[in-house]
């Protein structure tokens, strides 16, 4: 059992598309959205069975890993199959899973079910501050045009603090424009590795909060500086789910250039340095989590590269593509780096 908060706190933190959680569905007492009186969103044309992108080859000498570049959202009406990624798993000797990070609270049974409700109350702002007293008025006028197809006359949400409603909102508007956040690609490899009996290397950095206590107390009583991330969510909600619905079917269709070129908004990003950047952070070891996942991961992959003549890895797509991605770094340390439109050198 995890503690609600911190766990939420962490998928926030590593909301890219290998670290996010799945996102859960739209509680009853919610609008649907899709009968919402809301701005129409570029249609997702891509459904039925697609192949995804092509794979990237890391070498050196004559041991190989192939690397399958993941995103989220995806369509959700898509199902993926590629025979190239099962051959290449088949004759591999391990699977790289994609890193990923585990919350453990130390603390027994009872204690965990005595910290939930205090986790809970945890999401909102503190001193029970409003949404409209935080917000730049601006912002908060933004806020209750896009608030209405979502949820409605909810008004609990109002106190929430911004980064929780941002993730809120961004899965709904996600279900409305028919993508999901769940990452099944990653569920899809490992179960292909389980059929060829190729042994999966979990790449998982485990974190522990020995103090829950007063880890949830600072928390109750810190402020975020969260309004960043809750300004790029509108912005996604408002004027970017086109672009999200690009770069799935892109990705469904294996367009690697328009991958290359339709680049995911800062939302991400804004969300990350909210929660990094808090005062609770070096108390959870949340300060430094994305570079001790991003060492666990590339220890891992050196490893995998020296042991095996053939690894398959899977990585968050701007992972592969990023000028500073792990790839890149896989790159500056003397690997050969080899895109699936690119011919053999």
């Amino acid at each position: 059992m995890r503690v609600w908060l911190v766990s939420v706190l962490l998928a926030l933190a590593l909301a890219g598309p290998a670290w996010s959680q799945s996102a859960p569905a739209p509680s009853s007492s919610a609008p649907n959205p899709s009968s919402a009186k809301a701005p129409l969103l570029s249609p997702v044309i891509v459904t039925g069975e697609q192949p995804g992108p092509g794979l990237w080859k890391v070498s050196k000498g004559d041991h190989v890993m192939w690397v399958l570049g993941t995103i989220t959202p995806l369509p959700k009406g898509m199902e993926w199959r590629s025979a190239e990624v099962e051959q290449t798993i088949a004759h591999s000797q391990e699977v790289l899973e994609a890193p990923s990070a585990e919350v453990k609270v130390d603390a027994g049974f009872f204690g965990k079910l005595a910290l939930l409700p205090s986790a809970y109350s945890a999401r909102k702002n503190p001193n029970g501050a409003s949404l409209q007293q935080i917000l730049p008025p601006s912002m908060y006028a933004r806020w209750e045009t896009v608030k209405q197809p979502y949820f409605g006359n909810d008004h609990s949400v109002e106190y929430w603090r911004p980064i929780v409603v941002a993730l809120k909102l961004y899965q709904r508007a996600l279900e409305r424009a028919g993508l999901t956040g769940r990452n099944d690609i990653n569920k899809a490899v490992f179960k292909l590795a389980d059929q060829h009996s190729v042994k999966r290397v979990p790449v998982k950095y485990k974190l522990v909060v020995e103090h829950p206590r007063e880890a949830l107390a600072t928390i109750k009583q810190t402020q975020l500086h969260d309004i960043s991330c809750f300004n790029q969510t509108l912005d996604t909600v408002q004027n970017d789910m086109g672009n999200l619905t690009e770069r799935a079917n892109a990705w469904s269709t294996g367009d690697i250039q328009t991958l290359r070129s339709s680049a995911a908004n800062d939302r991400q990003q804004s969300c990350l340095i909210a929660v990094v950047n808090a005062d609770f952070a070096e108390q959870l070891g949340l300060h430094d989590l994305p570079k001790r996942m991003e060492q666990t991961w590339l220890d891992a992959a050196q490893d995998a590269l020296n042991h095996n003549t053939q690894t398959f890895a899977v990585l968050p797509m701007e992972q592969v593509l990023d000028s500073d991605g792990f790839l890149a770094e896989l790159k500056a340390k003397g690997y050969t780096i080899q895109a699936p439109d690119e011919s053999d050198p």
